[in-house]
């Protein structure tokens, strides 16, 4: 099993006060936490894409490619990539480059997306929200299998055999697929047999087996062989010297990022019930000492059939940098190995 590090660079914010010197203070922090977390053998970095004030990642593969040229075996990754608002070849070539400067170590992970900022801002209309994500996902996969495409669609110019370039150092470059928890898109990514990485951000994880029976059984009936339909998780999460500690630490950044998605979306404001419940042993919330974390870990492996991978995000809402760093250390240094000496037996 991978375990590793996903971020939306979540900056404090006062939207009235733009602060360039403490935005450029915030990639050097996050390009340090990469680096850390390369040094502490994790396994993979995410960079998910917003189109937000309040976050810095709007351009996931510029940053990723600043990481590569300072890491030497970290995968990375975006976590996820918009599709239905971005150009496939763009995307393509973006991530090809990436996979040249990081010598074969780049990731795409495509997702209709639970924000719709990127729709507007690109000129796309909301309501063909997964039409535009099915259509755009068929010209990637065409890209990705050869360098001449002929292909044609509703939203997007013909290609009549047009060369894409660069082409990556992998061959093929990785493309997961990203999902909540829409049953459709568990059978299309089994139908395409992609990799899965399921966002479980709220509830309880176990809840989610059945859909990604449905994954899996979609991808068999379709052809694909067990060993390419793995599934990976993306989980909110916070790892410290002792599971109090990691409660007391993190609650403020989970109370302020989902207080200020949860007034744009008619929520009630969050409370340290809900937040404590969502840390218990069947909540989604990965949150608590590295011995809490992998047991935690090793019980949704088990619950949910195997999993391959397993991503924290660390902070709903800004987390200063010493605590994240600390939080990396951690993961790397005493999570990971408990993982990996528990699973040494199994093939995930």
């Amino acid at each position: 099993m991978q375990i590793g590090i996903d971020s939306f660079v979540s900056k404090s914010l006062d939207a009235s006060k733009p602060d360039p010197a403490s935005d450029v203070q915030r990639i050097r922090d996050l390009l340090e936490e990469i680096e850390l977390a390369d040094q502490v053998g994790l396994d993979v970095f995410g960079i998910g894409e917003h189109h937000r004030p309040e976050f810095l990642a709007s351009s996931p593969a510029v940053i990723l490619a600043a990481a590569a040229a300072r890491t030497k075996r970290i995968r990375l990754t975006s976590a996820v990539t918009v599709l239905s608002s971005e150009d496939p070849v763009r995307l393509f070539q973006q991530f090809a480059t990436l996979d040249l400067i990081s010598q074969g170590r780049a990731e795409i992970i495509v997702g209709r997306g639970s924000f719709i900022e990127s729709y507007p801002l690109f000129g796309f209309d909301l309501d063909e929200y997964d039409a535009l994500f099915a259509e755009k996902l068929d010209l990637l996969l065409k890209i990705h299998a050869s360098t001449h495409v002929h292909w044609s669609g509703k939203h997007r110019a013909p290609l009549t055999g047009q060369g894409v370039y660069p082409r990556p150092v992998q061959n093929p470059l990785p493309i997961r697929i990203g999902v909540g928890g829409t049953r459709e898109s568990f059978v299309r990514a089994g139908k395409l047999g992609l990799p899965l990485v399921v966002a479980i951000i709220g509830g309880e994880p176990h809840r989610f087996r059945p859909l990604i029976d449905l994954y899996r059984e979609s991808g068999r009936r379709a052809g694909h062989a067990p060993e390419q339909l793995t599934v990976g998780l993306h989980s909110i999460g916070f790892v410290a010297d002792n599971t109090d500690q990691a409660a007391e630490e993190f609650y403020p950044s989970y109370q302020e990022g989902f207080n200020r998605i949860g007034k744009e979306r008619g929520w009630p404001p969050v409370t340290r019930s809900q937040f404590d419940a969502a840390r218990s042993s069947t909540g989604a919330l990965l949150i608590g000492d590295p011995e809490a974390i992998a047991e935690k870990i090793l019980n949704e492996n088990k619950a949910l059939g195997g999993i391959s991978r397993v991503t924290v995000l660390l902070g709903a809402g800004p987390l200063s940098h010493r605590l994240t760093m600390r939080a990396i250390e951690l993961l790397g240094t005493r999570v990971a190995p408990i993982l990996k000496k528990e699973l040494s037996g199994s093939s995930d």
